[in-house]
């Protein structure tokens, strides 16, 4: 699963081919840092985003997953008054 660090989360982010048809799925999940180094907060269990969206191909999934994890994160960083 491809990982990528955004400020100090850690993003992993995949495409899963969908149930029944040869379309692809984007998926997300988030981690923050803990006191343990052997430790990770999951901020956001892994979970679909684009859910209405299939993709062709995996490589279209993995990036709009991605792309998301940025909206993510930019949720977090505002805190609940920013989530909507």
């Amino acid at each position: 699963m491809p990982t990528k660090y955004i400020d100090n989360f850690e993003i992993e982010f995949s495409a899963e081919r969908l149930e029944g048809c040869k379309l692809w799925g984007a998926y997300v999940a988030v981690f923050a840092p803990s006191a343990t180094p052997m430790h990770r907060l999951n901020v956001r269990r892994k979970h679909r985003v684009a859910a209405v969206q299939q993709f062709a191909d995996a490589e279209s999934a993995c990036a709009a997953a991605e792309a998301a994890a940025q909206d993510i994160v930019a949720s977090l960083k505002a805190g609940p008054a920013g989530r909507s």
